[in-house]
């Protein structure tokens, strides 16, 4: 595979297995140097098995991966020099404090000790964790855990990073913070994969996102791209009744999906005049509607169209 050298990632045809399980299929990816590429899919999709491979945790069973050049499985001691990675539980010694975990990391980078200082106050800085420094990191929320496991994966500064669903767990306000701190990354030049299943966050951060399903790369491109692929606007109607939602979905039409209880997402096309008929198709029925909101497409109704399911839906 000749690498192009304005890419910091390229995967072609990567496969893997599992016993009898195909987890990769030929995954095709390209990252440009200083952007984010978000992984998008369901859990169980391969995001996780295809981070490992690239941090070379794993070996493919078929197929090339490049980082900054390095091939994953013949240079990884290279791709290791150039990689920083945060999971989804944050890989901290507990019993040390912030400022002990992020030295001993520096030390064992052979930075010295004067220098794995210097880091340490860095990132504590940087991370918004000088308050918490002095104290165990048992102490520690999970949303400053998450923190403190991303900064001891830039203690080396590496110019590519791997954030394997890094907000997973987390509550909506360590979630922005750690959205924050992505974006600084990013902005200081970084170029980041981020795989995620929250389709906020691959909108939010992203510059572009690859949605994977069932082991295969079915869409990529910016997210704006993306939501065009829908191409129609959507109504969203919230029943009064829960007892009704079967047989509004059922009016509704075989492209409507259930969003929560008593909500409903309707694809429409057909402007007002269709939307009239829809809502007097209900009023027939004695269905009443608390409200009603007719929206642009989301990640989630690209997500349902090429996959025929929620991203939230777990992969069997």
């Amino acid at each position: 595979m000749n690498t192009d050298p304005e890419y910091a990632i390229h995967v072609h045809g990567v496969t893997k297995s599992f016993k009898d399980v195909d987890v990769l299929k030929g995954i095709d990816l390209r990252v440009e140097k200083g952007t984010m590429l978000a992984l998008l899919g369901p859990n169980g999709a391969g995001k996780t098995t295809m981070v490992r491979i690239l941090s070379t945790l794993l070996l493919p069973d078929g197929g090339m991966a490049t980082i900054e050049g390095h091939d994953v499985v013949r240079s990884a001691e290279k791709v290791r020099q150039n990689i920083g990675l945060t999971g989804q539980y944050a890989a901290v010694d507990e019993y040390l404090t912030g400022e002990e975990n992020l030295i001993m990391m520096g030390r064992l980078y052979h930075l010295g000790k004067k220098e794995s200082v210097k880091r340490a106050h860095e990132l504590l800085k940087q991370f918004d964790l000088e308050d918490a420094a002095k104290r165990p990191a048992k102490t520690y929320s999970g949303g400053m855990k998450r923190r403190l496991d991303l900064a001891l994966s830039l203690v080396a500064t590496p110019p590519v990073i791997f954030l394997d669903e890094p907000t997973t767990g987390l509550d909506p306000r360590s979630r922005i913070a750690m959205w924050d701190v992505i974006t600084r990354l990013k902005k200081d030049g970084a170029t980041i994969l981020l795989t995620t299943q929250y389709l906020e966050e691959a909108d939010n951060l992203a510059d572009r996102i690859a949605v994977i399903d069932h082991g295969h790369v079915i869409a990529e491109g910016t997210a704006d791209e993306l939501k065009a692929k829908v191409g129609s606007d959507r109504l969203e109607l919230v029943l009064l009744r829960v007892q009704d939602t079967e047989k509004a979905l059922k009016i509704a039409g075989a492209l409507a999906y259930l969003h929560e209880e008593k909500t409903i997402i309707i694809p429409i096309d057909t402007g007002v005049h269709g939307v009239r008929e829809l809502l007097q198709a209900m009023e027939n029925e004695q269905i009443e509607i608390e409200s009603m909101n007719i929206q642009k497409p989301t990640l989630d109704d690209v997500f349902l169209q090429l996959t025929g399911h929620a991203v939230t839906q777990e992969e069997k």
